[in-house]
This record gives C-alpha cells, structure tokens and sequence, in this order.
C-alpha cells in the first residue's frame, strides 16, 4: 500500500524567513531571490507566478535542498532545509523542469525502482506505478524504454516519478510543459484527486495563466526575487486590476472628449485613448457601462461599439510591477546552475 502521509505538528508545511539566493556571475552578484517570506499551509494548492528569470525555480530548488540558501531561514515539513535536508528530502516529492528518468529505462521499471528508493515494499511499488500508468495515459508505452517516448510522455512519467510515494508535500516546476490540453486536464484532475485522498499540500510554478486561475486555492507572484502579490486569484484579480471597458467612438476627437468626461465623473477609474478607442480599466466594468454610455450619449457621442473584459491574472502583474507574466519562454527560467532533475533528490538512508 502507499504509505500514509504523516503531517508536522504545526500547520505549516512550508515557511521562510528572509529567504536569500546570490550567484556570482564573473564578477557580478547576481541576486535570485531576496528575502522572500512564505508560509504555506498544509493542505494548500499554490501557485508560483512570474516572469522568467523572477525566482520561481530557484525558490523551489532552494525549498526542496537542491541548492543551499545564501540566507534566511525554509523549513519545510518541518525540518530545516540547511540543518536536516535528508528529513526534507523524505517527505516531499518534486518534479523539476528537466527529464528524470534514464533514457535507456524502461518506464514502468523506473517507477518501481522510484518507489523502492522511497521505502516501499516491491509489491506496493508495483502497485502504486500501475495505478500512475494508468490515470497518466501511460499504459501503451509504459514498458518501452524511455529514449523511445514523446516529450509530453517522458514529462507524464516525471509527474508519475514526483507521484510514487504520494508525498505530504508535492512541489512542481513547470509540470504541464510540453503536454496537449487533454493531457494537461487529466494531470489537474489527478493533482485534485490526490488532494482529496491523501491531504497532500502543492506548491506549482506554470506559465499558463489559466492552469493558476482554475486549480489554485492561492496565487503567489514573484518579481526579481521579491513577493509582490499573495491572495486568491479572484481576489487578487478584484483587488489589482479591475475591467477592461472598451469603447469605440467615431473619431480620435470624440475619442478625446469621451476619455476626459470618464475621468472626470470616474476620478479611479484608469483611462487611455489609441485613435478612436477609448480603454477604461475600472472595478464593476459591467455595471459601470450602461452609465458610460447613457452619459456618453448626452454628450453628443456616438459608441459604435463596447466591450467589457474581465481581468486575468497577467492584468494583475502588469499593474503591479510593469511587467507581463508572458514575457520572455515557457519553460527556461535561467539559473548559474542549469535545470535539476528529479534525480538530485537522493532519497536513500
């Protein structure tokens, strides 16, 4: 059977005090992340959010002892990640951005072979791989070496490989790279499921903005190595962003009365003009609208067309820090370490 997830006495699966990564880069430090402060309750399914190169990974590898702090304080599971890595390094499973399994394994046997580092008995092993194989659409190729598969296979078995022991905490970096859509829901499912079954805390990093919106109970965003925003997605997106009204009038002058009027009766409201388009980024877009245009219209201007747009989680960054969570490749956040497999977590006595 799959061994039972035993929890630390306090709530806290993860905190962090003034948690710090230098690199030194010829002769420039160069600082990952600074003094980043994060509690994480057991039971939580979080998302990491940011720009390439924001933090994300570093704080993850700082957090399951690939990499050592430069200072500050992580215990996760309740162990010090510096003091007691082995402990961590028990308790958590991890799924990195890079390929775990050795190419010339068979997957089913890299499964196994996972699940017997962690402790378990050879039979449970099995059990537990097949169980995986078959909810992570993996039960045709399973037995073929691991050179042989598709990168959305190969990444499948890495989430089965972070899954084997149904750890009480589970971090992932990137999981849904390189996967289709059909795949993609199934792993959500699957991470829900696991949940519901064993308690198990998550803490994920993705560049899909809707794989954050939908599947986390918490949004964390990260910019040059500092958190900057820590709610809800509905709360965050409530908060820090507000609609998108956009109207569009006959002329950039009708355009440029309109913008000033809205400005002027809506003084929180943010407004720009592009030509003929009027842009309103304001809280309760839809029920701000039908006044715009009754007022709009007595004013002499005709809106040829409106349009209200919720806000996603990328208007929430954007206004906070400038930048977009879009920027840069999913899927190569830069560090002076490279990518970290799976396979750096030892996990033997």
């Amino acid at each position: 059977m799959v061994p039972s997830v035993v929890l630390m006495n306090s709530t806290s699966m993860i905190h962090t005090q003034e948690l710090t990564k230098q690199f030194t880069v010829g002769k420039r430090t160069v600082e990952a992340v600074r003094g980043l402060d994060l509690t994480v309750e057991a039971g939580e399914l979080v998302a990491l959010l940011g720009p390439n190169g924001a933090g994300k990974s570093t704080t993850l590898r700082m957090l399951t002892t690939l990499i050592a702090p430069t200072s500050g304080q992580a215990f996760v599971a309740g162990h010090d990640v510096t003091g007691d890595p082995r402990e961590v390094r028990r308790r958590i499973g991890y799924i990195g951005q890079g390929n775990g399994a050795g190419h010339q394994q068979r997957g089913r046997d890299e499964l196994v072979s996972h699940g017997r580092a962690y402790g378990m008995s050879r039979r449970d092993a099995r059990e537990r791989a097949a169980e995986l194989v078959a909810s992570l659409d993996l039960s045709e190729v399973a037995d073929r070496k691991v050179s042989t598969l598709s990168g959305g296979q190969r990444r499948r078995l890495d989430v089965a490989m972070g899954l084997i022991h149904a750890p009480g905490l589970l971090f992932l970096d990137e999981p849904s790279t390189g996967l289709d859509p059909q795949n993609r829901a199934n792993l959500q499912q699957h991470l829900v499921a696991l949940r519901e079954r064993y308690g198990t805390t998550v803490v994920l990093t993705t560049h899909y903005l809707d794989e954050a919106d939908s599947l986390a109970e918490r949004v964390v965003g990260i910019d040059h190595g500092r958190v900057v925003a820590d709610d809800t997605p509905a709360r965050l997106k409530a908060n820090h962003a507000g609609d998108r009204v956009a109207l569009v009038v006959d002329t950039p002058g009708d355009a440029d009365r309109s913008a000033a009027r809205i400005g002027a009766a809506h003084p929180d409201a943010q407004v720009d003009v592009h030509g003929n388009r009027v842009n309103v980024r304001v809280a309760g877009g839809t029920f701000l609208l039908p006044r715009l245009l009754r007022d709009l219209d007595s004013a002499g201007v005709t809106v040829r067309s409106a349009e209200v747009s919720r806000p996603t989680l990328d208007d929430v960054f954007l206004n906070l820090t400038g930048r977009s969570l879009r920027e840069g490749r999913a899927g190569t956040e830069s560090s002076p370490l490279g990518v970290t497999t799976v396979h750096d977590l030892e996990v033997s006595a």
